[in-house]
């Protein structure tokens, strides 16, 4: 492998989100599968959606559901292929619009409008494009450590990278993924999965068995589409409110520098709003879950 595509499988890898087959549902109402997703609801009242990363399932909510439950209507979205789920239509390109177009769906058959929306990685960016696309269906979006364009992490700071630059590299990392498909994961392929992720150990090894329960043939592509999606020029149209949620550890990325990137990314959203919480990593809701679930909580009561 060369050096540069080597480089950049494992800066692609380090943001792997992932999927389990481990946590106990949530759901107090029947799963409602659609082509692209899953969707399961409990609480009642105005409604709130929450979009997993890529390879996460629905568990990764699982410490700020319940509590948002007590006044809202939480609806619990989960990708077909992760989790363990079957993969439906997402064995075919378009992984991405799929899910857009399935929410969009919902939200219009339950009559949804102005919901307010929370996407972690992959999530945040379906949130962006659901925002441009279909601004009616959302009030508010808070976005958790998700990015305009993805591939910017993997760039040299003096670069400023394109879709068109960065498709092959893409393609071959999405190529290795779903060539996994039917081969159990190795100990170091996991590790290679989750590095970076999560500062606590335990946060790991949770990841892990999520990792084990991903189709590798709906993550693969899905990394590609993320990947290769640029929202940047349509910040500047997105009028939805926004909140930023990053996260910085003194270790490896000291709050300063995590705040200039963030920002510098969502230079151009016209409304937008940036909170942070400290010494965690990607999978911030498993790193500080009392921190996350205050943060999330406070979005969704913010007048």
């Amino acid at each position: 492998m060369k050096p540069v595509l080597k480089a950049c499988l494992v800066a692609a890898l380090a943001l792997l989100p992932a999927t389990p087959a481990l946590a106990a549902p949530l759901a107090a109402t029947p799963e409602v599968r659609l082509p692209h997703i899953s969707i399961v609801t409990i609480g009642t009242g105005s409604p709130v959606i929450l979009i997993p990363g890529l390879a996460s399932p629905r568990a990764v909510w699982d410490g700020v559901a319940p509590a948002l439950a007590v006044k809202h209507r939480v609806i619990l979205v989960q990708v077909n292929g992760f989790g363990g789920d079957d993969p439906g239509a997402n064995l075919q390109p378009r992984v991405l619009d799929g899910i857009v177009a399935d929410l969009d769906g919902y939200i219009a058959a339950e009559k949804l409008q102005k919901a307010l929306v929370v996407g972690h990685s992959m999530g945040g960016l379906v949130g962006l494009m659901l925002a441009k696309a279909h601004p009616s269906d959302l009030s508010r979006l808070m976005i958790v450590d998700s990015l305009p364009f993805f591939a910017v992490i993997m760039a040299p700071p003096e670069v400023d990278p394109t879709p068109a630059m960065v498709a092959p590299y893409a393609a071959k990392m999405r190529d290795g993924i779903v060539a996994s498909y039917g081969k159990p994961l190795s100990d170091e392929m996991v590790a290679a999965q989750t590095r970076g992720l999560a500062l606590k150990p335990g946060s790991v090894v949770t990841m892990s068995a999520w990792a084990k329960a991903a189709d590798p043939r709906v993550t693969g592509e899905a990394m590609y589409e993320d990947l290769t999606t640029d929202l940047r020029p349509s910040l500047a149209t997105i009028a939805t409110p926004i909140t930023m949620l990053y996260p910085w550890n003194a270790a490896t990325l000291p709050k300063a520098k995590a705040d200039a990137f963030y920002r510098k990314q969502y230079a151009a959203a016209p409304h937008i709003a940036f909170a942070d919480i400290a010494e965690s990593a990607h999978m911030v809701m498993l790193d500080q879950p009392d921190a996350f679930k205050e943060a999330v909580l406070a979005f969704v009561e913010a007048k």
